[in-house]
């Protein structure tokens, strides 16, 4: 219920108040599990995408979002769930992984946090291993912001892929990992010209 009544108050406010312009839902899967990584110019990111994806998207969030309850409680009503950063955090992988079982869409930031734009220090090798080790699909989203009120921002969702490791059935080692991302980053700035 809030997150139905969330995403009406959140889309009338895009709408006026950012104009925003959305190209490719038609590449949007409408049913089975779902990757889906932005790239994450604004707190407002995670909020744009749910709006504009029919089906709710469940995202990874710092740990540090869940310390305010009010907050907490708001976060997980719109499907998000905490995530330890610079740490192995165990719980979250098997979180996402059993979201992806039952054919939920997961939406993951690869730079692990907000940057302004493509920058390759920025970047999660744990991004790529939840693709290798689910099989996913992958949905790029591209996302161009401008800071002004009624300026325009647009949300480009681009054609789902599967990440393909070198050898298919070994172990991916964190340097193939990085690879991949930096593949899946590219795919995303490249979808906002960047």
């Amino acid at each position: 219920m809030l997150y139905s009544i969330g995403k009406v108050l959140f889309h009338i406010y895009f709408r006026i108040f950012k104009r925003v312009s959305v190209e490719g839902r038609e590449n949007i899967p409408e049913k089975g599990p779902v990757l889906l990584y932005a790239n994450h110019p604004s707190a407002w990111d995670m909020f744009l995408i749910g709006v504009f994806v029919k089906r709710r998207v469940h995202y990874m969030a710092k740990v540090e979002l869940f310390k305010n309850p009010f907050l907490a409680f708001l976060l997980r009503s719109l499907g998000a769930f905490p995530v330890s950063r610079g740490k192995g955090d165990v719980g979250s992988v098997k979180t996402v992984l059993r979201l992806l079982r039952e054919g939920k869409i997961v939406g993951i930031f690869p730079e692990g946090t907000r940057t302004r734009g493509k920058d390759p220090k920025k970047r999660k090798a744990g991004a790529a291993m939840f693709a290798v080790q689910s099989k996913a699909p992958v949905l790029p989203a591209g996302i161009v912001w401008n800071k002004k009120v009624f300026s325009k921002v647009r949300l480009v969702f681009g054609e789902p892929f599967h990440i393909q490791p070198k050898n298919e059935g070994e172990h991916v080692g964190k340097e193939e990992l990085m690879e991949i991302t930096n593949d899946i980053l590219d795919r995303i700035y490249a979808l906002i010209g960047q």
